[in-house]
């Protein structure tokens, strides 16, 4: 049984079938991580989600900023943008169910895999936050997705503030904080104050600002952070952080690395994906 954790897909779905082909994924026997941002610009965003339901417990799927757009554009919290391309889902005759099974997916993972702890998320994790607690922030979050009060949030989700955590936050500020950190964060303070400006590669953080996995102190550092939705930071494989995002939908290449029982025995599988859009988010 083969472990593979997967960057940012985005509705490129051709892309995918030449990774799974490329590992040989089998579904009965393998298991995929796909770490969020599983539509939006590519091409064929229904196509990636019909292909990921198709395989069950066999796909963990992480839910990033552009799925959680896609929520909020069908029940009208959001207009899509002229650069999105979810009109696949939106319009297509199993719309309901592709957005049921969305609504099912997850925040964060913690997977113990050969004594080594890998905590998943899609954009990143504020510096205060142990694995325990981001975890639970999560699954808060999820209790939400999965409820009636989901749409009246989602009215309320977009925005930069508040910009920190503040265990006495409540309601859709809290909530608010929860998704920004874990599907929008690239750069914070050393006391955990997002930026949410600057989409650019690590070297460009702002002055006062810091990639926040290089924050000092972080309480994540006991495990390894695995994460996406930073394409232009690339493939970085560290002991202690694993980014996966390097850019399928910008004409980069899509990822997938199989976990081994240390870093030196993981293996990194990236096929090339040709598309004519432009870096960005």
């Amino acid at each position: 049984m083969a472990l593979y954790l997967i960057g940012d897909v985005q509705g490129c779905d051709s892309a995918l079938q030449h990774l799974l082909d490329t590992i040989s994924f089998s579904p009965s026997t393998d298991t995929l991580y796909f770490l969020g941002d599983l539509v939006n610009r590519g091409p064929d965003s229904a196509g990636v989600l019909r292909r990921l339901m198709s395989y069950g417990d066999a796909a963990q799927c992480l839910l990033g900023n552009h799925d959680l757009h896609l929520l909020a554009a069908a029940v009208g919290a959001r207009r899509p943008s002229r650069k999105d391309t979810l009109d696949n889902v939106l319009q297509a005759p199993d719309r309901e169910a592709m957005l049921a099974w969305l609504r099912q997916q997850h925040m964060a993972f913690l997977l113990q895999h050969q004594a080594h702890a890998y905590l998943m998320v899609h954009a990143g994790v504020l510096p205060g936050w142990s694995a325990t607690q981001t975890m639970a922030l999560a699954k808060e979050f999820e209790t939400v997705l999965r409820g009636p009060d989901l749409i009246d949030f989602l009215h309320q989700m977009y925005g930069n503030t508040a910009n920190r955590w503040d265990d006495s936050l409540t309601g859709a500020e809290r909530l608010r904080v929860i998704v920004n950190a874990l599907t929008r964060l690239r750069f914070c303070t050393s006391d955990g104050v997002m930026e949410f400006q600057t989409s650019d590669g690590a070297h460009a953080a702002p002055p006062g600002y810091l990639p926040w996995f290089e924050v000092p102190g972080r309480k994540t550092v006991d495990v390894t952070v695995a994460f996406g939705h930073w394409s232009t930071l690339g493939w970085l494989g560290r002991d202690d952080v694993l980014a996966l995002d390097s850019g399928c939908v910008w004409g980069g290449h899509l990822s997938a690395l199989k976990l081994g029982g240390s870093a030196q025995e993981h293996e990194l599988i990236q096929v090339k994906c040709e598309q004519a859009q432009r870096p960005g988010e």
